[in-house]
């Protein structure tokens, strides 16, 4: 499993050393999009629209938009100076709370989280406290240049870290248009609601559930390669020497045309009375 972030752990004065590897992965389906003519795979490129001509990585400089069209020019040294002052490789457990005092809306990103060289007893000691107190730990960590709000708990028999947003990163529920006021129902209908709800009640099982549209498609990409309704994108050099070729072939012939027919050879009688005169 691959390793995605390196560091400790630490919670009063136990120091555990850690590594992070995702626990999920998305699934999606990949389309391409392909030119219809030769069905090649497009390329996206940066352009600058004022200038009209692509632009370098080493052209770019990253801004921060503070009003319409109006920015702040950040240097990467700035940059990388206050990456360095705040990557400290070390995950502080905070607080300590429960996990359902926290929303699901909250919830970003999981980690598996696996003890390094040094850090078996102490990581057993963090989960089976853990386990015992019911608890989460709430603690910060910096993955790629952006510091997270995190929080640590036990899954299964496994330490995992699950990022969060912050407070101002989840937006406002009063700003959700057409969210009716009151429970404008009668008893009749809240009641049968109810009954519905007890019967389809259940315990969680996540491998009943599936994505149908993603199993479908692959069964139509399956059965479009068995049926070999597949294409190969034009090779570019191959299409390259084509029109080289054809332009020359054009170009000769072009020159060809335009030649005027070459003066007749002198006869033999002609060439035989200019010898003598000389």
């Amino acid at each position: 499993m691959h390793t995605v972030w390196r560091g400790s752990i630490s919670f009063g004065l136990v120091n555990i050393p850690i590594k992070l590897h995702a626990a999920t992965e998305n699934k999606d389906i990949k389309l391409r999009n392909l030119h219809a003519e030769c069905k090649s795979p497009l390329k996206y490129e940066k352009t600058c629209p004022v200038c009209e001509k692509e632009v370098e990585n080493d052209e770019i400089v990253k801004a921060y938009e503070y009003a319409k069209n109006k920015f702040v020019i950040l240097d990467e040294e700035e940059l990388e100076q206050l990456k360095k002052e705040n990557e400290d490789k070390a995950v502080e457990i905070i607080d300590f709370v429960k996990l359902e005092e926290i929303d699901p809306i909250y919830f970003e990103r999981s980690y598996f989280i696996a003890p390094s060289e040094g850090g078996t007893k102490a990581y057993t000691l963090l989960r089976k406290a853990l386990e015992d107190s019911g608890k989460i730990g709430v603690a910060k960590i910096i993955i790629r240049s952006k510091e997270n709000l995190a929080i640590v708990r036990v899954y299964k028999n496994t330490l995992v870290m699950e990022t969060i947003h912050y407070p101002d990163e989840v937006r406002n529920v009063a700003d959700v248009p057409n969210v009716p006021s009151s429970d404008d129902v009668t008893e009749k209908e809240l009641d049968t609601a109810k009954m519905l709800i007890d019967q389809l009640t259940t315990e969680f099982d996540p491998e009943k559930y599936h994505d149908e549209y993603r199993n479908a498609l692959m069964e139509l990409i399956e059965k479009k390669k068995g049926a070999e309704q597949t294409v190969t994108a034009a090779d570019k050099k191959a299409t390259t020497t084509g029109n080289v070729t054809d332009l020359m072939a054009a170009l000769q012939a072009s020159i060809d045309k335009t030649k005027k027919p070459s003066a007749k050879p002198a006869t033999k009688k002609k060439a035989t009375k200019m010898k003598k005169n000389a």
